[in-house]
């Protein structure tokens, strides 16, 4: 038997979900089955084109295949394919894109003047 995969369509993204990290930076383990929800983050593993008016609005998928991003407990459908969950949502329901500070966009890692902190990573510049 073949392995099947899953193509999303229009503004839907194919989402595998990472199992939550129960351990926090403090080393405290939050127990399952407490009251606090892990954080849902997953890896992009497919992304649909976008919609017919998108290329006219100049509007581009803002995800692709390996990214990380973060979701909300309720985004989207869950589907099996060939035993493996998946989980497939609207490009609107993800919440961001988790990157690591040095791969920051708008600093690439530099920061700014001494003292200032970049609006989207948060890392303070020492010069």
């Amino acid at each position: 038997m073949s392995r099947r995969n899953l193509r999303p369509l229009f503004d839907r993204v194919i989402i595998k979900e990472l199992e939550p990290d129960r351990v926090r930076q403090s080393g405290l383990l939050v127990p399952p089955g407490s009251r606090e929800p892990p954080p849902h983050h997953g890896i992009v593993l497919a992304v649909g084109p976008g919609l017919d008016w998108w290329g006219a609005a100049g509007v581009k998928m803002p995800v692709s295949p390996g990214d990380h991003i973060v979701f909300p407990a309720s985004a989207g459908v869950w589907v099996d394919v060939d035993e493996e969950r998946l989980l497939v949502l609207g490009v609107t329901e993800i919440l961001g894109v988790l990157e690591n500070a040095e791969d920051c966009p708008v600093c690439l890692g530099r920061g700014g003047t001494d003292g200032e902190q970049c609006p989207v990573c948060g890392r303070v510049s020492s010069r």
